[in-house]
């Protein structure tokens, strides 16, 4: 929804002579207490932000972004931003209502007034923004499909206050603050900057030479809120930024962060990252070749064509009132003790270079870091959020049918890892877990997700407090236990072993006689019996208990950790 947007104000907050009675009026509205990406939403509408914009877009104007990047009127907009609502609460509200939207404590934060409730086509959606309807493909499409709220509300904001934040609240600034410090500064031209990226010294390089070919001052603008690609945590992220901004001379640069929920639409991202920059005050944007791409920094394949961002954000540059400032990759030449444009050279190879995958590398195996590459003090605070992976937690996840031998192999892991008393072991075996953690769930495939998904959030704990999980259930959907995979990598290692040994091998085990019943129509839901048992799709191993013994079993578990670096 876009309201007036040819004046713009300081914020949708209103005036404090207002908030209370905005208070008193939500006490007898319907509410919704939203949640992490909905919360940075919110925040970059009621601060600004997301300029020309005054609340979530209505149907029509989101139509029309999804066409052709414009609202309705013509305005160019690049990124649908709509409240995203379960269809349950759709149906309790009406165009013309008002709703309190609070925060997830319920801490009221502003109040909207509806303009359109509707159903919106997911798949036309993600194939418009993010060029695909393909869910596995693209990390963004497979958030819509799967986080996002099946129907969505337009509407104006008022807002009462911003979302609250504890951490770094100095370096917070919404962009009135920001254009207030450029005025006072005295700076006309400022280039706008940040990376998902670990930084390093080209950074520096690359940025300085930017400013100075545009006359510009910096601002270096992390994006903060959702998780960063590499799992770094926003705060070594912002630490990070704290330490690089060190190395620049003082009055030239300014270090504020930005509450975004990355969509990771490369073109189309990089566009609404410049707006959102224009409406802090920068009047340059510095994109990379990859900008917005959900695999940029990886050494596999990216998903947008290179250089197709920058193209976007350039082509309509004199619309939207900020200039594009391509990033140029630079090397190190150590003859000359200096970084140097890649595309100024002939021969590449006098140059050094450092993948980010190869750093990350380093940083797990605790191998050194070249001082031409990264600032010491940026290397520590990543070694803190990187430690070895020997200092790491990590989760042996052991998935397979009834009578496989999971439970055997977790049991002398568990032993094996007390005898070294490197860390501490947590066996979370599926008849345990049963028993103490789900004793009120059945075995349907709801429930039984469900039970995995309670082991891999108590295995999520352990393995970021520094621990060893040790998991033992059947786990036999494969969605299930990609969700684990996910939510574990974030704090440490983890392991999927598939323990495959054969059913009829199983059968003939049978300690708990689950076949025997589910064979004789006594019982339903056994799994490989009248429940299926979903194959993993890329377990780190594949272990047949009916070809080795428990200790042979558990052998190549430890061969497989000492080779990655888990144990030494």
């Amino acid at each position: 929804m876009k309201k007036n947007h040819s004046e713009y104000s300081d914020s949708l907050l209103v005036h404090f002579r207002r908030v209370e009675q905005l208070r008193n009026e939500a006490l007898h509205l319907p509410s919704l207490d939203l949640h992490g990406r909905q919360l940075y939403d919110l925040e970059a509408l009621l601060n600004r932000a997301c300029y020309p914009l005054a609340g979530y877009l209505d149907r029509e104007d989101y139509a029309s972004v999804l066409s052709g990047m414009r609202l309705a009127d013509g305005t160019i907009w690049p990124m649908p931003i709509c409240l995203d609502v379960s269809e349950e609460f759709a149906a309790s509200i009406e165009v013309g209502q008002r709703l309190a939207l609070n925060d997830a404590e319920g801490f009221l934060l502003a109040l909207l007034t509806v303009s359109d409730v509707w159903q919106p086509d997911k798949r036309k959606e993600a194939e418009a923004v993010y060029g695909t309807a393909d869910g596995d493909k693209h990390p963004g499409v497979k958030t819509l499909y799967e986080q996002v709220g099946s129907w969505y509300i337009g509407g104006t904001l008022e807002g009462v206050t911003l979302p609250i934040h504890y951490d770094f609240r100095d370096l917070r600034l919404t962009p009135s603050e920001t254009h207030r410090r450029f005025l006072q500064y005295g700076w006309r031209r400022v280039l706008g900057f940040h990376t998902r990226e670990y930084l390093n010294c080209a950074h520096r390089e690359m940025v300085l030479a930017a400013a100075r070919e545009v006359g510009a001052s910096i601002l270096l603008h992390p994006a903060v809120g959702m998780d960063h690609p590499g799992n770094m945590e926003h705060y070594t992220h912002v630490h990070c930024y704290q330490e690089f901004v060190r190395q620049f001379p003082k009055n030239i640069i300014l270090l504020s962060i930005l509450p975004l929920a990355d969509r990771f639409a490369g073109p189309r991202e990089a566009l609404w990252q410049a707006m959102i920059r224009k409406n802090y005050g920068c009047s340059h944007f510095m994109v990379a070749e990859d900008h917005g791409d959900p695999f940029a920094g990886g050494s596999g394949d990216l998903f947008y064509p290179k250089g197709a961002a920058q193209e976007l954000v350039a082509s309509v540059a004199e619309e939207t009132g900020i200039a594009m400032v391509p990033e140029r990759r630079m090397g190190y030449v150590e003859e000359k003790a200096c970084y140097v444009f890649l595309d100024e050279l002939e021969d590449h190879s006098i140059c050094k270079d450092i993948t980010t995958d190869e750093f990350k590398r380093r940083l797990e195996r605790g191998l050194d870091i070249p001082a031409w590459y990264a600032y010491p003090g940026v290397v520590n605070e990543l070694r803190r959020a990187f430690p070895p992976r020997s200092k790491q937690g990590f989760t042996v996840f052991l998935t397979g049918l009834s009578g496989s031998g999971k439970s055997t192999i977790a049991k002398v892991l568990m032993v094996r890892f007390m005898e070294m008393r490197d860390r501490p072991v947590t066996l979370l075996d599926g008849d345990i877990v049963r028993k103490n953690l789900s004793s009120e769930l059945n075995f349907s495939r709801e429930h039984r997700e469900i039970n995995v998904t309670r082991i891999g959030f108590v295995a999520s704990e352990i393995t970021k407090n520094g621990g060893i999980a040790l998991c033992a259930p059947i786990a036999p959907y494969e969605e299930s236990r990609r969700k684990n995979r996910e939510l574990i990598s974030r704090y440490g290692g983890y392991i999927e072993v598939y323990v495959a040994t054969p059913l009829e091998v199983c059968e003939k085990r049978d300690r708990k006689g689950l076949y025997a019943k589910a064979r004789a129509g006594l019982i339903k839901g056994v799994t490989g019996v009248s429940d299926p048992y979903e194959v993993p799709k890329n377990p780190e191993l594949t272990i047949d208990t009916s070809a080795m013994t428990p200790a042979e079993a558990v052998q190549e578990v430890f061969l497989y950790l000492e080779e990655q670096g888990y144990i030494v």
